[in-house]
């Protein structure tokens, strides 16, 4: 080598120690402009001005020197050419600011705005720069690998133990050389990737691929079938660990056993198997039903499984819980509700022995109550809440049906991913406005999700590249989201196209094609493919699911990497295979669960995060907190109706009445309502047949008044209130007229409506609906005269206007705004759509699949229950309607908040302290602190 190369390879090997400069001084100059904006910290001008000079002149010479290292150390490769790129990109901007800079510093009057844009694009430029820089540094999972989804899959123990039978052996069979070559290639994923792969081809070298490896690099063949002593991998593997050519040159060197391996290999042809690598553990497809052992005096299968299992692990059955402790968390986790008192202490004076399966039954035979509790569940897998988003539509009304009919999973499954009407948003993913990145394309949602809720596989990261995290590649991503595409699908790698098209194919193709001509054909068969017992993977997913949802942690963590080890095989396996064999039925999962003696065992609590993670143990079902729906529902049965209004209301009548108000107006703009009252009317004609009921339903936001043929009929000002009243006996044959004194409270403009329905029954069966619409009319003003009168001329009167579209849509749909009966007493909160309360405690957006809630409180939720101005405010209604129910009887107030909220009496220390907070003559604010300190304990927090 002569001396311009020595020295240029020497300047390029300072590149990584001066890229650390501009980093620094760029970045700081950018924090400490932001300190300057407004005029500012003038004092800190000089030194930030000479920070833009030192740096961008840093960044140039980081630039320069890093194409001397790539041009002298053979890098080649995507990685490598997109930090490049960018880099240059970087100083170049870096230039034009400090340019910008002088400029401006050099006028009368100083505007830096140019300037700091500039400077803001330039950092945002140099972090990707030195993102990349890291991955070809210490390897593009150098940041994911440690987080608790991550895993090594790779261990050198396999390779002494493939290499002990393979010694052992006269000759390779063909099955003996596909192990040797799928484990060689394991081992270079794992040591030679990071400087060997398609994306950073340092030498010229890629192990990652056949054509790489025989095609060798700049020093040479690589391989030379036959021939370990002529191959330069061999050659470089086996160089004492100081020796500049050593292989790997960064981690860890190759063990003794390794490097036997890899000679074997050679020494045996260097054969390379078709089949795909699996650097990463992966779960068998294949499902078997595990026997049963005999364990005395246990019946239940989970039982003498898990018998097995406390053995093998020296530990004790304890006892199961009591009664009332079993009955609360069977309501708890079957529909979400608190069991009312009566019913608990029926449940504890019943002697039949199998009174705890009987009432498993009966909770999961509440239809109703079961579905609006587990709708919670669905829709934060399902990704599904109530909107629309970007071309993505709820399936709320197909799912709420499917859960009320307890379809078969295998049925769900299908519908889901061959869609029905109703079910087709789930895989119709968001349409992002503007460019996106190609990983984010409808279709690749679409196999995104089916990947991750119905499999347990994280698709999204091969659909970027390679998985870092499983076997899963950039071809099986595209080809499963071509699956749902109208044309063939390009790869692209990092965003970017790589000239190779994807070919329809399901992740797991052994169990079958999907190959179709259109999508429609590909849909159908991709629902046949999935749902079949060979795909066990979807009946282990589910059933892990619903073990974590009772149970507290899943068999299999984290829930969405199903090829992570489980705790116990046995469990899962039979567990899912009884599934199966139960026609995918999943309130019989649910018992099967439920029924166990397993599922009885007092609750524990792991003092230490590794404990339930890495070293996890059995012992029993795990202490969980109440989800944000199950807590809003409890608060909503014992002190006061936390929702007013759902989002989907499955006893609506679809009535479709709109919410109207006098049109309000601005420079020709539609406003919000200001305070005030409003005056409406609306006239109908009823015929002569007989009418069998004539019946209102009402609710104004905030007050109102109703008239009938000018006759007053009711009033009422709480707005959260539906009034239904008979009117049959004010109505007429002929002209009829409604008249309404809307009111709306408050000090500003704010959101005001009249929601209104009438309905007519006649006697011969005909039946007519009047409804809130704009053929209403309204005056801002108190009209003259008898207004509310039939005879009244309102031909002067502006048509009202509709204020529950747009802008102006603040409303959900009231539970009781419906002629059809109906027992709920509240609105479930599953049936709400987000709300800040609820967001606080815990409910996800569900802009993405949700499989699990973070279950330790924060700091928000602590603010929102100790001072939050919607908690307080229920409350205090409470409050209110408890005094009027209980008058000054405060041991009675005690007496019932306890069996209520906590299904037993206080004791009697409890009592006493409560009493001396209520006094003799208690008082709102007192009892809202009662209230507080029972809804803030542990007992009432968490599922026991």
């Amino acid at each position: 080598m002569d001396t311009s190369n020595w020295v240029l390879q020497f300047l390029g090997r300072l590149h990584p120690l001066l890229v650390h400069f501009p980093i620094g001084l760029l970045v700081v100059a950018l924090l400490l402009e932001i300190l300057t904006i407004g005029g500012k910290r003038k004092g800190l001008r000089e030194g930030v001005n000479w920070m833009i000079y030192i740096g961008t002149g840093f960044a140039v010479f980081s630039a320069l020197f890093g194409w001397f290292l790539k041009t002298q150390e053979a890098y080649t490769g995507d990685l490598v050419d997109n930090h490049q790129y960018i880099g240059i990109a970087t100083a170049v901007l870096a230039i034009v600011t400090a340019i910008i800079l002088k400029n401006s510093l050099k006028k009368t009057i100083v505007n830096l705005k140019a300037y700091r844009f500039m400077l803001f694009a330039t950092v945002v430029l140099l972090t990707i720069a030195g993102h990349l820089g890291a991955n070809l540094t210490h390897g593009e999972d150098y940041l994911t690998s440690v987080f608790p989804g991550s895993k090594e899959g790779y261990s050198n123990k396999e390779s002494g133990a493939l290499l002990s039978e393979l010694k052992g052996a006269d000759s390779l069979s063909e099955l003996q050389k596909d192990k040797l070559n799928l484990e060689v290639r394991g081992l270079f994923a794992h040591k030679c990737y990071q400087c060997h792969s398609e994306n950073k081809q340092k030498g010229e070298l890629v192990l990652e691929t056949k054509r790489g490896v025989f095609k060798g690099g700049k020093s040479g063949l690589a391989v030379v079938p036959g021939k370990p002593e002529e191959s330069e991998i061999y050659k470089r593997i086996i160089l004492p660990a100081n020796d500049k050519k050593v292989m790997p040159t960064k981690g860890k060197l190759l063990t003794t056993d390794e490097i036997a391996l890899v000679k074997l290999w050679i020494k045996e042809g260097a054969h390379w198997s078709d089949k795909a690598v699996k650097v990463f553990p992966e779960a068998a497809l294949a499902l078997v039903k595990p026997e049963l052992p005999k364990v005395e005096d246990i019946t239940h299968p989970i039982d003498k499984l898990i018998a097995i299992y406390f053995d093998k692990n020296n530990l004790d059955w304890q006892e199961v819980i009591n009664d009332r402790a079993f009955i609360r968390r069977a309501y708890m986790d079957a529909v979400g509700l608190l069991p009312e008192p009566s019913v608990v202490k029926n449940f504890i004076n019943d002697n039949n022995p199998n009174k705890r399966e009987a009432l498993v039954d009966d909770l999961l035979y509440d239809n109703q109550n079961y579905t609006q509790h587990w709708l919670s569940f669905w829709n934060d897998l399902l990704r599904n809440d109530y909107y629309s988003v970007g071309g993505k539509k709820q399936i709320t009304h197909w799912l709420y049906n499917s859960l009320m009919k307890n379809k078969s999973y295998d049925q769900i499954v299908t519908e889901l991913v061959n869609p029905v009407r109703g079910s087709e948003g789930f895989i119709k993913g968001v349409k992002w406005r503007g460019v996106v990145n190609a990983s984010q394309r409808t279709e690749m949602q679409a196999a995104q999700n089916i990947g991750q809720s119905l499999m347990g596989v994280n698709v999204k990261c091969a659909s970027c590249h390679n998985s870092f995290i499983s076997n899963l590649t950039l071809d099986q991503a595209y080809g499963f989201a071509t699956i749902f595409s109208d044309s063939i699908l390009e790869l692209n790698r990092c965003d970017k196209p790589i000239g190779k098209m994807a070919k329809p194919n399901f992740l797991y193709p052994e169990l079958g094609s999907v190959e179709g001509e259109t999508v429609k054909d590909r849909l159908l068969k991709l629902s046949e493919v999935m749902v079949q017992r060979d795909n066990g993977r979807l009946y282990r997913t589910i059933a892990n699911r619903f073990w974590d949802r009772l149970m507290g942690r899943g068999i299999v963590e984290p829930l969405d990497e199903m090829d992570n080890a489980p705790w116990n095989a046995l469990v899962l396996d039979w567990l899912s295979a009884d599934f199966i064999d139960s026609g995918s039925n999943l309130k019989h999962l649910i018992k099967s669960i439920m029924t166990s003696k397993v599922y009885q065992l007092p609750m524990v609590n792991y003092k230490k995060e590794e404990d339930l993670k890495a070293k996890y143990v059995f012992k029993g079902p795990v202490t969980r907190r109440l989800s944000a729906e199950q807590f809003s529902d409890a608060v909503s049965q014992i002190i006061a109706p936390l929702y007013p209004q759902v989002a989907f209301n499955p006893n609506g009548d679809d009535i479709k009445a709109i919410r109207i108000w006098h049109l309000e107006e601005e420079l020709g703009r539609v406003v919000l309502p200001e305070p005030g009252k409003r005056y409406f009317r609306k006239s109908f004609n009823v015929s002569k047949e007989t009418i069998k009921k004539g019946e209102v339903l009402i609710s104004v936001d905030n007050s109102f008044v109703l008239y009938l043929n000018g006759k007053k009929i009711l009033q009422n000002k709480n707005w959260k209130v539906v009034d239904k009243i008979d009117v049959t006996r004010y109505l007429k044959s002929g002209k009829n007229t409604i008249a309404i004194i809307g009111e709306n409270n408050g000090a500003i403009a704010n959101p005001a409506g009249i929601l209104f329905a009438l309905k007519l029954n006649y006697e011969n069966g005909k039946s007519i609906l009047l409804k809130s619409d704009k053929s209403w009319v309204s005056s801002r003003d108190l009209p003259e005269g008898d207004w509310v009168a039939v005879a009244y001329d309102d031909s002067s009167w502006k048509k009202v206007r509709n204020y529950s579209t747009g802008n102006f849509k603040n409303w959900g749909q009231l539970l009781d705004f419906t002629f059809k009966p109906h027992n709920e007493k509240f609105a479930r909160a599953s049936l709400v759509k987000q709300h800040p309360f609820m967001k606080a405690l815990g409910r996800p957006s569900r802009e993405i699949v949700t499989t699990s809630r973070e279950d330790q409180a924060t700091l928000l939720q602590a603010l929102e229950l100790t001072n939050g101005e919607f908690f307080n405010s229920i409350l205090e209604e409470g409050a209110q309607s408890w005094l009027i129910k209980y008058g000054e009887d405060s041991s009675a107030i005690v007496d019932d908040l306890y069996e209520q909220a906590l299904n037993r009496q206080p004791s009697n220390e409890e009592k006493t302290m409560m009493l001396n907070v209520l006094g003799k003559n208690p008082k709102q604010e007192q009892l809202q602190d009662v209230f507080w300190a029972v809804l803030m304990s542990p007992e009432f927090q968490f599922i026991n």
